[in-house]
C-alpha cells in the first residue's frame, strides 16, 4: 500500500464527542453497577463470561476517551477536554491523566526511538515489552488508587468474588487488549515500507473486527497521520488511504517525459 503526502486536516471536534464519551463512560458504569449488585450471575454460566468480555471492552473503550481527551477531540473547549480525560484514566485504573499526557507527547514526537516511553527498544517479545510498559506507567499512588476503590467496593457491601471477577478481570483484559491492538502489533519491528514515516501499522482486517479489537486504534498509521482526528472517525481515514492506493496503482508509475533522461544523462556527465 503506497503512503499518500498528504491528508486533509480533521474537522474540529463536534458535538458527537462528548455525547460518545459520556456513553462510554456511562455504559461501562453502568454495566458495572449492575454486575456488581445482580443477583445470580453464577459463574459458571456463560453468559456471565460473556459480561465480563463485555466490561473488559467498555474498559478499552474508557481509556481510549481519555486518549482522546489528550489530542484534544472529544471537545472544542479544552476544560472539557481535560474533565473527561481525568475522570476516564481515574476510573479505567486510578491513572494520572497529567502525567499520560507528558508520556503520549513523547510517544507521538519520536514513535519507537528511545525516548519512546511505548516502545521496547531491548526486546520485541510480547511479555518482556508488557512488562516493561507496565514499569514505566505504574506509580505507587496509582497503586494506592486502585487499593482504596477495593475497600471502597468491599465497605459497600460487594463480595470479594465480584469485585476481582467483574471490576479487576475486566480492567486486567482492557489493559491487555490496549497494549496488543494498540501498541504492541501497530508498532513492533521489523518494520515494513508502509509504516513511513510514522513507524505505525494499519491492522488489516474489516472495519467491525477493528471495532472490537480496540476501538479503531488498530488503524494506528492513520492515528499517527492525524491525531486531531477522534478514534470514532479513523475508519474514513482508511478507507481514504486504501482508496488513494487503489487509484495510484491504476495510474501506474508516473511517465518519464520525453528527453528528460539524455538531458540528465547529459548534465552527469
Amino acid at each position: 500500500m503506497q503512503t499518500p503526502a498528504r491528508h486533509p486536516r480533521p474537522a474540529p471536534p463536534d458535538p458527537w464527542g462528548v455525547l460518545l464519551a459520556l456513553t462510554v463512560l456511562g455504559a461501562w458504569g453502568g454495566h458495572l453497577g449492575w454486575l456488581l449488585l445482580a443477583p445470580g450471575l453464577p459463574w459458571d454460566a456463560p453468559l456471565t463470561w460473556l459480561h465480563i468480555a463485555l466490561q473488559a471492552w467498555l474498559c478499552t473503550g474508557l481509556f481510549i476517551t481519555g486518549h482522546d481527551a489528550m489530542h484534544g477531540t472529544v471537545s472544542r473547549r479544552r476544560w472539557v477536554n481535560e474533565v473527561v480525560g481525568t475522570v476516564a484514566c481515574f476510573l479505567f485504573a486510578g491513572l494520572s491523566y497529567r502525567r499520560l499526557v507528558v508520556n503520549h507527547r513523547a510517544h507521538h514526537a519520536d514513535p519507537t526511538g528511545d525516548e519512546d516511553p511505548d516502545f521496547s527498544t531491548r526486546t520485541q517479545a510480547f511479555w518482556p515489552w508488557l512488562g516493561t510498559f507496565m514499569v514505566r506507567y505504574t506509580t505507587l499512588p496509582q497503586l494506592g488508587v486502585m487499593a482504596a476503590k477495593f475497600n471502597v467496593l468491599l465497605f459497600l457491601g460487594v463480595s470479594q468474588p465480584r469485585i476481582l471477577g467483574f471490576w479487576v478481570l475486566p480492567a486486567v483484559l482492557g489493559t491487555l487488549q490496549l497494549f496488543y491492538f494498540g501498541t504492541y502489533l501497530p508498532h513492533r519491528r521489523p518494520e515494513t515500507p508502509d509504516m513511513a514515516p510514522h513507524h505505525a501499522r494499519t491492522l488489516p482486517r474489516n472495519h467491525m473486527w477493528a471495532m472490537l479489537s480496540c476501538y479503531f486504534f488498530g488503524y494506528h498509521w492513520e492515528h499517527h497521520q492525524s491525531p486531531g482526528t477522534p478514534w470514532w472517525r479513523l475508519w474514513r481515514m482508511k478507507d481514504a488511504r486504501v482508496r488513494e492506493a487503489a487509484l495510484a496503482a491504476r495510474r501506474g508509475p508516473p511517465a518519464v517525459v520525453a528527453g528528460a533522461l539524455p538531458e540528465q544523462e547529459g548534465a552527469s556527465r
